[in-house]
């Protein structure tokens, strides 16, 4: 990108936006904050699964210094892949992680600074029986290095074609919610088989990866249905605290063995007229927090089978959603676009699991997770209003994005941009394409939001709101270490960024600029960061690792 423009926003920036803070903080409301109960079953108590943890936090310890930065991805260290890189998760050797993306599994060398590859599966490849072809690296790395700028929906669909087949957009979704566990078996789905990946050598990692577990026609082998065009299909995994493993799909979900060999199978399956297009998560008991288009429930795993019965204690409540108005972009449903997150642990007075509903302005809902306390009829504890500050409120305040959640303090963004092109509404299915053109080519989403829970009085209360921000697809995160709240978004003055806001104040702390190259579009995926503060960034053509203190790095703006 260009330095001197860089310099020059910036100088705009702190004219028109808060002021940078100068350090880190700690935040009064993080200190002591109980955490959720480690799975032992997973390979790491952080990053050994999808938003990071069994409870779905988004929350990390780590995170970027405080300041002005700049980096050319396409200089960075990548491992490339895609094209959507949803997370690089934990192995049980800290000196590797595991890649996994919608084309293929991968194992990465991260000690002393490093990263790359030393093992590469093409899982999608090898599942669809090649009908989906093996994408060269090299196709990954021009894919990174345009941009979609100046683009139209006709002109990037070609694009794509031509890049990654006729098919491409049957390629979203492919491994989105994985796990590893603690023998470092890596669990993804492709092309409607479920897979158990392993290294055919754990002492020398680039021998090679295997698969050693397979369930074939997964829906068809643990729900005696044959799936249709539209589904049933895998949304997510996870896992009990008893090693069992937890296959989400879009009609119910299931608990299966590890081994993948069906000798246990406890299959529970929704209403009709529901649909899950998210993850779950799981609490320390064995409760289940799962919410479909309709419903918000628990479900107990008791050891033997998924039981939805009070005495065990689970439950299930309606809330709100958008009715028969679909969104018009980037998000799947009419329901709420969160994987469940739980809050509230330990001694905790509350213990609460949270998502953002699906109305057309959406609410921040928080359910009581266990008994309803004495007082209170109903399951919902609390609920607020979404406004990311926008006054007055636009149509559409809706986010496909998990509630970010650090002790009683949530973080919520908005996904749909105030004004969506016809043009652009009609391709809203295919989320590759609307997500790659939504910032470079057309109008983008903005509005963020900070809340509290208050256990004492029971009720939730907005801290601070910024409709200025964008935050297109990716996941936002919480990092203890920096007390910040961060997103990915486009904004028109700069192109792709990385934005931390003080999580007390809301007031910009962090700034690393991307531009225009399709490298700084994290497309659904989560921003991640390692223990000496390096920033994960996984973008849709692959994981790739910025450092902040080696200036052919990332520069500082001063």
């Amino acid at each position: 990108m260009n330095r001197s423009f860089a310099v020059c926003g910036f100088a705009v920036l702190t004219l028109a936006l808060v002021a940078f803070g100068t350090a880190a903080t700690a935040s009064a409301e993080s200190k002591d904050v109980n955490k959720p109960t480690p799975n032992p079953y997973l390979s790491s108590s952080l990053y050994g699964i999808t938003h990071f943890d069994s409870s779905a936090s988004d929350s990390i310890p780590y995170g970027p210094p405080r300041g002005v930065f700049s980096a050319d991805l396409a200089k960075q260290p990548v491992c490339l892949g895609g094209p959507t890189e949803i997370m690089t998760l934990a192995s049980t050797d800290p000196k590797y992680m595991w890649q996994a993306s919608s084309d293929r599994v991968g194992y990465v060398n991260v000690q002393e600074g490093k990263w790359f590859t030393v093992a590469t599966y093409q899982a999608l490849t090898n599942a669809s029986g090649g009908y989906f072809p093996e994408i060269p690296d090299t196709t990954f790395r021009a894919f990174g290095e345009s941009t979609a700028a100046g683009m139209t929906v006709s002109s990037m669909d070609s694009y794509l074609k031509g890049l990654l087949g006729d098919s491409y957009a049957a390629r979203f979704g492919q491994g989105v919610y994985t796990l590893v566990d603690n023998r470092n078996v890596l669990y993804a789905n492709y092309a409607g088989n479920l897979y158990g990946f392993a290294l055919k050598d754990r002492k020398h990692p680039e021998a090679g990866i295997t698969v050693s577990y397979r369930l074939q026609n997964v829906v068809s082998a643990i729900q005696g249905v044959t799936p249709g065009q539209n589904g049933p299909y895998v949304v997510g995994l996870s896992m009990t605290y008893d090693g069992h493993l937890i296959v989400t799909f879009t009609n119910g979900i299931a608990v299966i063995d590890r081994d993948l060999t069906l000798k246990i199978n406890s299959f529970y399956p929704f209403g009709t007229g529901e649909m899950v297009t998210n993850s779950l998560c799981v609490d320390e008991k064995n409760g289940i927090y799962v919410a479909s288009n309709l419903v918000m429930r628990k479900l107990v795993w008791t050891g033997t089978s998924l039981s939805d019965m009070a005495s065990d204690g689970a439950w299930s409540s309606t809330y709100d959603n958008s009715g028969t108005a679909m969104p018009p972009i980037i998000k799947a449903m009419n329901g709420t676009g969160s994987t469940p997150t739980l809050m509230g642990f330990g001694n905790d007075p509350d213990k609460l699991v949270v998502i953002t509903d699906g109305a057309k302005q959406m609410k921040l809902v928080a359910f009581w997770r266990n008994a309803i306390p004495a007082g209170f009829t109903n399951r919902i504890a609390g609920q607020i209003q979404v406004t990311c500050g926008f006054n007055p409120l636009p149509e559409w305040i809706q986010s496909e994005q998990s509630v970010v959640v650090k002790g009683y303090g949530a973080f919520v963004v908005n996904n749909i941009p105030q004004n969506v092109p016809d043009e652009l509404k009609a391709v809203s299915k295919d989320r590759l394409l609307a997500v790659l053109l939504m910032g470079p080519a057309y109008t983008t989403s903005y509005g963020v939001e900070r809340f509290q829970w208050d256990p004492k009085k029971h009720k939730w209360s907005s801290s601070w709101a910024r409709p200025d921000v964008s935050s297109t697809s990716m996941v936002p995160i919480h990092s203890d270490a920096g007390n910040m709240a961060i997103i990915n978004g486009y904004r028109p003055e700069w192109g792709w960024e990385v934005l931390g806001m003080d999580w007390d104040t809301g007031k910009t702390v962090h700034w690393t600029i991307f531009g225009n190259d399709n490298f700084g579009n994290g497309a659904y995926a989560l921003l991640q960061y390692l223990k000496n503060g390096d920033l994960v960034f996984n973008s849709i053509a692959g994981s790739i690792r910025v450092n902040y203190k080696h200036r052919n790095q990332c520069e500082i703006i001063d």
